[in-house]
């Protein structure tokens, strides 16, 4: 029940998302000096930061799946770092680095979002979104890919200085939280779905 309940969660979340998205991006927030990215020329790097999100995505997904409770964790730890992300997001309003150079996903383009986002910063959805990735695969070399491409993605957003550092470095934290929660609940909740125990 909950295997099939979990992908409709995650779409059901990202659907009220996008729209806090576009209601926080008419909020104006705090900027302030990051003493790293000062050092750091900005420079367009969308299309490789895109590419290698989505091959991460597609290789962490197909191999999550071949063991149910991982998927099913991942799904839910997605779900949960989403939603704690308009928390903090709401609580913590920010404007853009200075050097912004603006990160174009050409997924959210292909469905007609105009809106280039700005304002969605701490945390960095692309570092959590890959941290969650790389927790829900297997120890071996796919989990050891998602990390260097999370790590690579981490510095992509930083060069772009879509970014502050704290965004990027405390995206890694909140994932693993919404992970540890989202496995405890999987092994009480679901005891019953087969495969190894879920990211130990």
């Amino acid at each position: 029940m909950l295997v099939a309940v979990a992908p409709v969660l995650v779409v059901v979340v990202l659907l009220e998302f996008h729209g806090f998205l576009e209601r926080i991006e008419l909020r104006s927030g705090v900027q302030f000096t990051d003493p790293l990215l000062v050092r750091i020329p900005p420079h367009d790097l969308s299309l490789p930061i895109f590419a290698l999100l989505g091959m991460a995505l597609v290789a962490g997904v197909v191999r999550a799946a071949f063991e149910p409770r991982r998927l099913l964790a991942g799904l839910l730890a997605y779900a949960a770092m989403v939603c704690m992300r308009a928390l903090v997001m709401y609580l913590l309003p920010l404007d853009p680095p200075a050097g912004l150079v603006l990160l174009k996903d050409p997924f959210v383009e292909l469905f007609g979002q105009q809106r280039t986002l700005t304002r969605d910063l701490f945390f960095s959805g692309h570092t959590a979104t890959l941290t969650v990735l790389t927790l829900s695969a297997p120890a071996g070399r796919v989990r050891l890919a998602l990390a260097v491409a999370t790590l690579l993605v981490a510095a992509g957003v930083l060069v772009h200085h879509a970014h502050y550092t704290v965004d990027v470095v405390a995206a890694p934290f909140f994932a693993y939280c919404c992970h540890r929660l989202a496995v405890t609940f999987v092994d009480i909740a679901a005891p019953a779905v087969t495969a190894s125990s879920a990211a130990r």
